[in-house]
C-alpha cells in the first residue's frame, strides 16, 4: 500500500567532501577541540595514562543512552572495586579516536569495528579494538512505503555519509533487486560503486548522527536500530534490515591504544562492562534490540575487514 510520496529532488545530495574536510582539520585539534564539539558533561581527569598505583580510567564515549546507561553500571561497579572509571560524554564522531591515540584519554566507547577499521586507515592511526559491547543492527524505514517493491522513480533514499557505513543501506538495496553494486567489501561500498540504477533512485548523504532528522522528509532512510527505535520506529516496520550475518562489522567497541591493551585496567574495564547488570540493562533496553556478542573476538573482525 502506497502512502502519498514526497516530492522529488532533481540532483542527488552529498555531503562526502565536508565529511572529509571536518576529517583533515580535526587531526591539529586535540582536546581543545572537545569543548567546542559536543562536550556534554563528565571529566577527562589530568596527566598521562597511568603510572604505579594509578587507578583512574579516562575515557570518552557517545552521548546516547546505551554508551551513557552501560558506563553508569561500569563506573559503579569500578568504584566498589577502588577504580575510578571518568567518562566525558560527546557527540562529536572524529574526536574521540584522536583524543585516545594522542594520550588524552585512555579508551573510547563509540564505533563499531568498520568505522575503526577505516578511520585508522584514513588517519593513519593504531586504535586497536579491546572488547564488544553492543551489536549495532541497521535497516531501512519508510513513512511513506511499506515495502522496497513500492518505492518509486526517483524516490529519495537517506544514506550515512561515513564511508565505513555508506554502504550498507547500498547493499540493502541491492539485495532487495533494486541496484547492482561493484563487488566489494560492504565498509568499501558507496554510491560510486552503482552499476545499475534502474529506478533512478536518488541518495541523500547526510552525518549518521542526522539520519533520523532527515527521515521525515525522505521516501526512506537507512537508520541505525537503536536510532529508530529512538524515534518510535520497530525492527518489524523496516522495509529491509540486516541480517546477523551482515551485522558483524557493526559490532560496537571499546577502542584504546595497542599500549593500553594487557593492563590491569583494560582487564577491569572489560570485567565490567561485561558484567550480568549491565547485560540485563542491555536485555531490557527497547525489547532487547541490541544484542551483546561478548563472546566474538573484536580483533579477529577487524583483521578480517579489508
Amino acid at each position: 500500500m502506497n502512502r502519498t510520496p514526497s516530492p522529488d529532488s532533481s540532483a542527488v545530495v552529498g555531503r562526502r567532501r565536508l565529511l572529509q574536510l571536518s576529517l583533515g582539520s580535526a587531526a591539529g585539534l586535540g582536546l581543545s577541540a572537545l569543548t567546542g564539539c559536543g562536550l556534554v558533561q563528565g571529566s577527562a581527569g589530568a596527566g598521562g595514562a597511568g603510572g604505579s598505583g594509578d587507578r583512574t580510567i579516562r575515557m570518552i564515549v557517545t552521548e546516547s543512552a546505551p554508551y551513557q546507561e552501560s558506563t553508569k553500571i561500569a563506573q559503579r561497579l569500578l568504584k566498589e572495586q577502588g577504580w575510578d572509571l571518568q567518562p566525558t560524554y560527546v557527540t562529536d564522531i572524529v574526536q574521540p579516536n584522536l583524543a585516545v591515540s594522542n594520550g588524552e584519554y585512555d579508551v573510547n566507547y563509540f564505533q563499531h569495528v568498520a568505522y575503526l577499521k577505516q578511520f585508522n586507515e584514513d588517519k593513519d592511526l593504531d586504535i586497536v579494538p579491546l572488547f564488544y559491547v553492543y551489536s549495532g543492527p541497521g535497516g531501512i524505514w519508510s513513512a511513506q512505503y511499506d515495502s522496497v517493491e513500492d518505492l518509486p522513480q526517483g524516490a529519495r533514499i537517506a544514506i550515512p555519509v561515513d564511508t565505513a557505513n555508506n554502504g550498507r543501506a547500498l547493499v540493502l538495496l541491492r539485495d532487495a533487486g533494486l541496484i547492482e553494486l561493484q563487488e566489494k567489501n560492504v565498509i568499501h561500498t558507496s554510491t560510486a560503486d552503482i552499476t545499475a540504477n534502474p529506478r533512478g533512485l536518488q541518495f541523500v548523504e547526510v552525518d549518521q548522527q542526522s539520519l533520523a532528522h532527515t527521515y521525515p522528509d525522505v521516501d526512506a532512510g537507512f537508520l541505525i536500530a537503536r536510532m529508530a527505535a529512538e524515534i518510535g520506529l520497530e525492527e518489524a516496520e523496516a522495509i529491509a534490515f540486516e541480517r546477523e550475518q551482515d551485522q558483524v562489522p557493526f559490532r560496537i567497541l571499546v577502542g584504546a591504544r595497542r599500549d593500553f591493551v594487557d593492563s590491569e585496567k583494560a582487564r577491569v574495564l572489560q570485567e565490567a562492562y561485561h558484567s550480568p547488570e549491565v547485560r540485563a540493562w542491555f536485555e531490557g533496553y527497547l525489547g532487547g534490540i541490541l544484542p551483546t556478542p561478548w563472546d566474538q573476538d573484536p580483533v579477529a573482525d577487524y583483521q578480517s575487514l579489508s
